[in-house]
């Protein structure tokens, strides 16, 4: 996807759309348009990074190999893969290509070879001219607060030890250490068709070095082939095909496959407004986002992912039985408390850099629906449950029940004290309405009218409190008139027919309230008590499109999908939010919610568009007849 190379978005700082995501489903990492590795954690998605000059470009750590003078820049990731290209091309009319790529193996050649606990392989190519290249390796372990004493191997690389693990930089470019050998850096020319190599190893004991050369060829083409044959699986054939299956592979290494949890995003404090203070970790697994993620894997055809995401979720959710926290790291834990990291500077001066999470002691009650709603659809789309895990639904349909009427933080997290949030109460009525519905339909041995009678009770609760007449809509806070963008889900969720009048009035009054040219905030500034800017939330916008579609309304639903997916960046990513006034992407990148909305409005059109080629031609065909 050609673009012209933009100027620097601040200093040498990129905009939040400038990079891209690599991964191995196990960690990930973001490189800028300049070929910068600028944020990586290991071993894990959540564990400190090593490089992190994304969040600081002193302290940070960074990882680049690139054009001494670029002129233009294109990239895409390979078709059907997660293994990024980068092309540059200079003013001379040199032009070079590096690919990125985090090697998967299959599980058989896995344990017949020794190999490193993890990689991060680049490939720097000669394609036209002379290019004169540039490379710097400054890794700094413990999010920037260690800078790395590196030492020659020889001909293994160069190495640094950190917590007991082994970290190697191995590449056939001759690379000179600083005085303080915290940094080697390089300079070389690439010639069109000449190749070289650089592989950055993590190895948790004793260290193993890659092959370059052929074996790194082989690496990749391996890598390529077991992405090729997960993407090939998705069912979806809809509009913009070739963005929701990004989104697809983008969620996928967004999850950490040995549990199967599902993280928000692989970042930590982006903000929500550039200079601003609303910056969060969202390197954890929240469980309400269970229900549109189940159900987008269950209609691609990730039926395995499906099926690992509720075991993780359900094997999560004991250690806190029967009650649930609002989110849980990628092992099941609960989340680490929230610190600052006083020492970097913050994205662009987006201080202060926050790990660990604030909310992870909040009341959210929405979140026990939205468990049972996902078990639901898994159930519907043929998942079976143990008689254990039956007990552990149960336990939260209680929870519900005798709960429902205490106030929460709600969806949005809100800091400023509990309140009764309308989404919240639509949550617990989905989450008891769907356990009925299943004893009902499946002839479970139970008795659901308790669960029938508060379910009711809390339908008429909603419609008493977090409807408000004068406004004609839903209000995000009972008995207020709070616009909130997460009622837009009341049609999706089953509570309300999408083309009742109440969630016609919802619609418009959300869209007049919070629409700003095309984007939607998720509240109005100052509801949460913070008086600082935010963005326009992406998955709001995007729940606005697939109301529309479930409403027949086609044509404004195909307008509004289009205008929303033109902010996704040159490789087809979204952030959680995005400036109105500039289209510029803001907070944690790529964002799981974002793209499951983005999935979920896509599916939901295809169907409404199929659905009305259905009645265009059934009406032909009757006006054929007629004639």
């Amino acid at each position: 996807m050609p673009e012209p190379e933009p100027e620097p978005a601040a200093g040498d700082w990129p905009n939040i759309d400038d990079y891209a995501i690599i991964g191995d489903c196990r960690t990930a990492a973001l490189v800028d348009r300049r070929g910068g590795v600028e944020w990586m954690c290991l071993p894990a998605i959540s564990s400190p990074s090593v490089f992190g000059a994304m969040l600081d470009r002193e302290a940070g750590g960074v990882f680049f190999v690139r054009p001494v003078a670029v002129e233009r820049v294109e990239r895409d990731y390979m078709p059907g893969t997660n293994i990024l290209t980068t092309t540059f091309h200079t003013a001379g009319g040199g032009c070079m290509r590096l690919t990125d790529c985090m090697p998967l193996m299959p599980d058989p050649q896995r344990r017949l070879q020794l190999e490193p606990t993890r990689e991060l392989l680049r490939k720097a190519e000669g394609l036209e001219g002379r290019v004169e290249m540039e490379v710097l390796y400054q890794p700094r372990p413990a999010y920037g607060r260690v800078a790395a004493r590196l030492k020659k191997r020889g001909g293994l690389g160069w190495a640094f030890r950190h917590g007991g693990h082994l970290y190697n930089l191995l590449s056939d470019v001759a690379l000179e250490p600083s005085d303080s050998r915290d940094r080697l850096t390089g300079r070389f020319t690439l010639e069109a068709g000449q190749v070289h190599w650089f592989s950055f190893t993590y190895a948790n004991e004793i260290g193993v070095v890659t092959s370059l050369g052929r074996a790194a060829e082989k690496r990749i083409a391996q890598t390529a082939r077991w992405w090729r044959e997960w993407s090939v699986r998705c069912r979806y054939d809809g509009p913009h095909e070739t963005l929701v299956k990004r989104s697809m592979l983008t969620l996928k290494l967004m999850t950490y496959a040995p549990s199967g949890a599902l993280i928000g995003a692989p970042t930590c404090s982006l903000p929500e407004t550039i200079g601003g203070r609303r910056n969060w970790d969202y390197r954890y697994c929240w469980p309400r986002d269970a229900t549109l993620t189940l159900r987008a894997l269950i209609k691609m055809g990730y039926d395995g992912e499906a099926r690992s995401f509720i075991a993780w979720l359900l094997h999560s959710t004991r250690l806190t039985r029967p009650n649930l926290l609002p989110m849980y790291d990628i092992y099941g834990r609960k989340v680490p408390a929230e610190k600052t990291l006083d020492h970097l500077s913050g994205f662009r001066g987006s201080a202060p850099v926050r790990i660990g999470n604030g909310a992870r002691d909040q009341l959210q009650l929405d979140i026990y629906g939205g468990v049972i709603l996902a078990v639901a659809d898994f159930l519907q789309g043929g998942g079976e449950l143990a008689k254990q895990e039956w007990s552990l639904i149960l336990d939260f349909a209680e929870v519900i029940r005798k709960r429902w009427r205490e106030p929460d933080n709600g969806i949005w997290e809100m800091r400023g004290g509990r309140k009764h949030y309308t989404y919240s109460k639509v949550m617990c009525w989905v989450g008891l309405d769907c356990l009925v519905r299943l004893c009902e339909e499946d002839g479970l041995d139970l008795d659901v009218g308790p669960y029938r009678r508060e379910r009711d009770a809390i339908r008429a609760d909603i419609e008493e409190h977090g409807w408000n007449e004068e406004v004609q809509s839903y209000v995000g806070v009972y008995d207020s008139d709070i616009a909130d963008a997460s009622l837009l889900l009341m049609g999706r969720l089953g509570y309300q027919d999408p083309n009742h009048p109440r969630i016609t009035g919802t619609l418009r009054y959300i869209g007049d309230q919070l629409a700003e040219n095309g984007f939607l905030r998720r509240y109005r500034t100052g509801v949460d008590h913070d008086s600082s800017e935010e963005g326009a939330f992406a998955m709001c916008s995007f729940w606005r499109a697939d109301l529309l579609a479930l409403r027949g309304e086609v044509n404004a639903a195909e307008r509004l999908f289009d205008h929303l997916l033109g902010a996704t960046n040159d490789v087809g990513l979204m952030a959680e939010e995005i400036d109105p006034k500039t289209g510029r992407q803001l907070g944690n990148f790529p964002q799981a919610f974002t793209h499951i909305g983005l999935i979920t409005a896509a599916m939901e059109l295809a169907r409404a568009e199929r659905e009305k080629a259905g009645e265009h031609e059934h009406e032909k065909r009757e006006e054929e007849e007629t004639a």
